[in-house]
């Protein structure tokens, strides 16, 4: 930091020194050519014309004056030297007034950079910094409520599909007397889909409220995670088998870790759940996990479209979807990887994610001595 403010530093020496110089300069100056022979004239000529009486009057002036005239000079020196501090702080005060303005456009709108002197080039530079940060963080907001309301318009407008069916098939239902069983059954299987793709539409809602409006905390407890994602891969048995998936964990048995079980499900849940809805039909998802010193990797690998590198850049987003057709059955509110990477860097871990050559990999290190 000091290097940073050496160049005003020693202009404000500089300056202090010549006015120093200066004040006792015009001292000497005024003293040699007005003061000088006169001085001890103009004071007892004062003195005698007040009390009237010569020899008094010198007597006076050398008990007062002349035995203290150092004094009296230093005394000159210093008001003198009040004086040119006073107008060169006039100037001095130039450099806050800058930076003032410099603070005041921060809050403009403009895009141009704030110029300062070249003593405050530090501030300059710092102030233009939080300028443009601000500026980011102004349009990186914008642009998640801008994504968010999108996401809330399209919900909502496909809401009223799959409750226009329910209610349809419903009345079918209700009105036909002489409905054949199998048909009655196609149409209660209609209805029960589109009732939990209502669901699902209504959870997105849910959690898209839930995360702007609770934060998440942590509570640790040891476990066994192998058993956690073979149990896991049981409950998406229904999921793989309706195309035709498999899944194959490959990790050491009873790997014990110290974790928030709930949060760290969600995690890994939101994981084998994308790579279910972007696999290809007959694919593996294989999940693997292994030890590296300290930490664990778990990884989610499964085949499936190349994600694009812009696409990756931004997977982790809120309210980002891989895939934007409002109707898709696989596109949630594009919170979910969101809320995983906030989880997991919790526990002081990573989550990255990689595509090529139809391959989809989602990889969460965790250190194995984490929480409190």
């Amino acid at each position: 930091m000091g290097n940073e403010f050496k160049r005003l530093q020693t202009k404000l020496f500089v300056r202090t020194a010549v006015a120093l110089f200066a004040a006792v300069l015009i001292v000497a100056l005024l003293y040699s050519f007005v003061l000088k022979g006169n001085f001890a004239n103009i004071v007892v000529n004062i003195l005698d014309s007040i009390i009237g009486d010569y020899d008094r009057a010198v007597a006076i002036y050398r008990q007062v004056f002349r035995n203290y005239m150092g004094l009296y000079l230093l005394m000159a020196v210093a008001a003198v030297f009040l004086i040119v501090m006073r107008i060169y702080l006039n100037g001095f005060v130039r450099y806050f007034n800058e930076i003032n303005r410099g603070i005041e456009a921060l809050m403009d709108e403009n895009s141009e950079d704030v110029v300062l002197s070249a003593e405050l080039a530090s501030i300059e530079k710092k102030i233009n910094h939080i300028k443009r940060n601000l500026e980011q963080r102004k349009l990186a907001a914008e642009l998640a409520e801008q994504r968010k309301n999108d996401l809330v318009v399209y919900l909502a407008h496909d809401l009223k599909t799959p409750l226009t069916s329910v209610i349809g098939y419903l009345t079918l239902l209700r009105d036909e007397n002489r409905i054949s069983e199998e048909l009655r059954e196609r149409y209660l299987s209609i209805s029960l889909e589109k009732a939990e793709r209502l669901e699902d539409l209504i959870n997105e809602f849910f959690e898209i409220t839930r995360f702007n409006l609770s934060g998440i905390t942590l509570e640790y407890r040891r476990l066994n995670l192998t058993r956690m994602l073979q149990q896991l891969v049981y409950e998406f048995q229904p999921m793989l088998l309706e195309k035709d998936l498999k899944c194959e964990l490959d990790m050491p048995a009873d790997i014990m870790i110290r974790i928030d079980a709930d949060k760290m499900q969600r995690v890994f849940d939101n994981l084998l759940r994308n790579a279910v809805n972007y696999s290809f039909d007959g694919g593996v998802i294989r999940i693997a996990a292994a030890q590296n010193g300290d930490s664990l990797s778990i990884r989610f690998t499964n085949s499936g479209d190349t994600i694009p590198q812009e696409k990756l850049e931004r997977i982790f987003e809120q309210f980002y979807r891989l895939d934007a057709a409002r109707s898709s059955k696989s596109g949630g509110a594009g919170l979910g990887l969101a809320i995983a990477k906030e989880i997991v860097e919790l526990h002081n871990g990573t989550i990255t994610a990689r595509s090529e050559d139809e391959l989809i990999e989602f990889e969460v290190t965790l250190p194995l001595q984490t929480g409190a």
